[in-house]
């Protein structure tokens, strides 16, 4: 029985003593691992398109603009001197001359279509309302303009519109056409259009401005005197000559400069002179 007892008990010590059988623990990977992905960046700046340069260059002035740099300075000086509105006689010296360029303004310096009416000058001959009709030719443009002055001013026809007041070009571009300057019945709104569109009216407000402003003026003639002793002026402009003067009033030379008293021929503009009877 002793026996028994000790072959059992070294059975069991047999058995655990055995070789062990190894338990290997696999660590479960985990499904909500996140993997991880570099988001390329790309550092790469991309070229800037070049901005367009954009070259602003100034027009050229039209054949208009040139005429009014050329004439607007006589234009005042005739509004100071006869009372017309320097917009109204550039207005109407574009449109008669067609900006200087027409073949009366530069054949015969004459730029606003007068005709002869008994012109005792110069003359040039131009198909207008009739074939070959006469017009007055001038030495200088000047001369035109001062001829355009004394037309109007020496015409009983035109004298409401020396009641106007002096910036109402409105009022002057229709009173022409119906004292019958032009027969076209569009005339005063071509004027219009030309003084608005080319802001004419600003060398009226230059003039008004160093000028007290008078309501009527009805002719250039100065009265000194009697009635019968007429002396008529004239306020010189760019370009004139006592030459050219003595062929617009129709005298001489030494009869302007003994009147005015005129040691030498020269003259600056704005000067006033008096022209012999």
């Amino acid at each position: 029985m002793k026996l028994k007892s000790v072959i059992l008990v070294m059975a069991v010590l047999a058995m655990s003593c055995g070789p062990k059988k190894g338990i290997v623990t696999k660590k479960k990977q985990s499904s909500s691992s996140q993997r991880t992905v570099a988001k390329e960046t790309n550092n790469t700046v991309e070229p800037t398109a070049p901005k367009e340069t954009v070259v602003t260059t100034s027009k050229p002035p039209s054949s208009v603009e040139k005429y009014i740099s050329l004439y607007a300075e006589i234009a005042k000086s005739k509004m100071h001197s006869h009372k017309i509105p320097a917009s109204i006689t550039l207005a109407q010296g574009i449109l008669e001359s067609g900006s200087g360029s027409g073949r009366l303004a530069v054949k015969a310096n004459n730029h606003f279509g007068i005709k002869c009416h008994g012109w005792k000058g110069a003359k040039i001959y131009h198909d207008d309302d009739r074939s070959q009709e006469c017009f007055r030719k001038y030495d200088k443009a000047e001369m035109s303009y001062e001829d355009h002055s004394l037309f109007l001013t020496g015409r009983s026809r035109y004298a409401k519109l020396f009641q106007l007041d002096q910036d109402d070009y409105k009022g002057w571009a229709k009173g022409l056409r119906a004292a019958g300057y032009a027969t076209d019945r569009k005339y005063p709104e071509k004027l219009i259009s030309l003084i608005e569109r080319y802001k004419l009216y600003q060398y009226d407000q230059e003039v008004l401005s160093g000028t007290k402003r008078t309501s009527s003026r009805k002719s250039t003639t100065l009265i000194e005197g009697s009635k019968k002793d007429k002396t008529s002026s004239h306020i010189v402009a760019k370009g004139d000559t006592l030459y050219s003067l003595s062929r617009l009033y129709k005298t001489t030379v030494e009869a302007l400069k003994s009147k005015n008293n005129l040691k030498s021929n020269d003259l600056t503009i704005g000067q006033k002179l008096i022209i012999p009877n």
